[in-house]
């Protein structure tokens, strides 16, 4: 396009709409990272670096593969499942308008989302999982499981869109999608088929529990997360309207009302209070919103709240079972007990408690409502008939791509057993967040300054 054609399109945008949408992609950015941070909290202290890494790699080959065919597979025309070719490269992807703001922006600030959900997707790799292998991961599952959810939840042409499934902000591209696609990790790392099966240097195994390594990074973490999720949910609107603002204010009541009431339960089973526990209530919260945000009032968001930290704690205790560790089920995380299976619940709950008045907040969504309050029985079926596709696609095809990636020589996905035992960040990284014990290092030489 000549530089008078951008510019014309972009004459043609919202200004205050673009603005939004561009502060809030910039405010959503750091969850990235933060599900790094916070995956590296949870770990034991001698994988804390190494926990975190994946974040940095999801960054980079999410934002790569956006950029090639990402973008184009999410939100190209193609059929009702994947998009086509119609974007790649970005092909005149520049200023022309996506509802009010400049595709480019658009683009972007969908990026993030599938960036994030890949963090928390590859969580299910954490403490065990080799590092090199994750990079072809992320960009064969972006392209293959989360680019054609994407396409069918939200894109023009998807079928479940189609169908009028509610989903806001990523009930099942987003929860359902990363929770099953980490617990895939996690059963292949613990029941390999390929070369980290036929390693005589690698045993598959449960992995001891232990409390978490580093409480400082969960509190960034949460700090980080809770914060950007308002501007998630809020930006999701994709222009600035009284939509936008009750999607932040259910979205914090949600996480409240889920923190309080984890942190209670615990306080009363324990007699403490506990960082983690408030960290996990908050998290279970932002995902029994994140389908809901822009259809529900903010009483029904209170008990949303509630309902997913009661729900979500329950499903937690599964880690903890002989059961568990008989069948040497590893929840790094919790990314099952909190993204899985909230999100099924988030999604359920949705076509359940959906209120159309809520949604014409925007003055433009049209939508026929929920169970309770508008009568539409049918949408509890078509919400479970999303749920049901996305936890299969997820886990059936990142264990596919898992396994296939294990195949090859050099990318064995399981770590060594002395890798593990010694600690991740020993193994993989040059960095910690804890001190080395270096030795006999001293920063003079032989212990005394040398003048020359």
């Amino acid at each position: 396009m000549t530089a008078s054609a951008v510019l014309k399109a972009w004459e043609a945008c919202d200004l205050t709409d673009t603005v939004f949408v561009l502060v809030c992609t910039v405010f959503c950015w750091p969850i990235i990272p933060a599900v790094g941070l916070a995956y590296s909290g949870y770990s034991h202290r001698r994988n804390g670096m190494a926990s975190f890494m994946p974040s940095l790699l999801v960054i980079s080959v999410c934002s790569i593969q956006w950029f090639i065919i990402g973008y184009s597979f999410a939100y190209g025309d193609g059929s009702g499942v994947i998009g086509d070719f119609k974007y790649a490269f970005h092909r005149g992807v520049l200023s022309d308008p996506v509802g009010t703001i400049p595709a480019i922006l658009f683009s972007e600030f969908q990026l993030v989302f599938e960036a994030t959900v890949c963090a928390i997707a590859v969580g299910g790799a954490c403490e065990r999982g080799r590092a090199l292998p994750l990079i072809p991961f992320i960009f064969l599952w972006s392209s293959f499981i989360y680019c054609p959810l994407a396409h069918m939840v939200w894109s023009e042409t998807g079928f479940l869109a189609n169908l009028g499934v509610l989903d806001f902000a990523g009930g099942t591209p987003v929860h359902i999608c990363s929770g099953a696609t980490a617990s895939a990790l996690s059963i292949y790392l613990s029941y390999p088929l390929f070369r980290s099966r036929k390693s005589d240097k690698r045993t598959p195994s449960h992995l001891a529990l232990h409390r978490p390594g580093n409480s400082m990074s969960q509190l960034i973490a949460l700090v980080i997360i809770w914060n950007a999720w308002l501007a998630f949910d809020a930006g999701t609107t994709l222009s600035l309207n009284f939509k936008s603002v009750m999607a932040l204010c259910v979205t914090n009541l949600c996480a409240s009302a889920a923190a309080l009431t984890w942190a209670c339960m615990a306080y009363f089973e324990t007699g403490k209070w506990s960082l983690d526990s408030t960290f996990m209530g908050a998290i279970s919260g932002l995902v029994m919103i994140t389908p809901s945000a822009g259809f529900i009032d903010m009483p029904t968001a209170f008990f949303f709240g509630i309902g997913g930290a009661v729900v979500c704690r329950q499903a937690l205790r599964i880690k903890f079972t002989k059961f568990a560790a008989r069948w040497r089920w590893v929840d790094n995380g919790d990314t099952f007990a909190i993204h899985c299976v909230g999100g099924i619940l988030a999604t359920i709950s949705t076509g359940l408690f959906a209120r159309k008045e809520v949604a014409a907040y925007d003055g433009a969504t049209v939508i026929d409502g929920g169970v309770f309050f508008d009568g539409n029985v049918k949408q509890v079926g078509i919400q479970l008939l999303e749920a049901i596709i996305g936890i299969t696609w997820s886990f059936a095809g990142s264990y596919i791509i898992f396994a296939l990636i294990d195949c090859i020589p050099g990318l064995e996905v399981l770590a060594k057993d002395d890798d593990i035992v010694s600690g991740m960040d020993v193994a993989e990284m040059e960095e910690s967040f804890h001190e080395y014990h270096e030795g006999d290092y001293h920063p003079f030489k032989n212990g005394s300054i040398l003048l020359e």
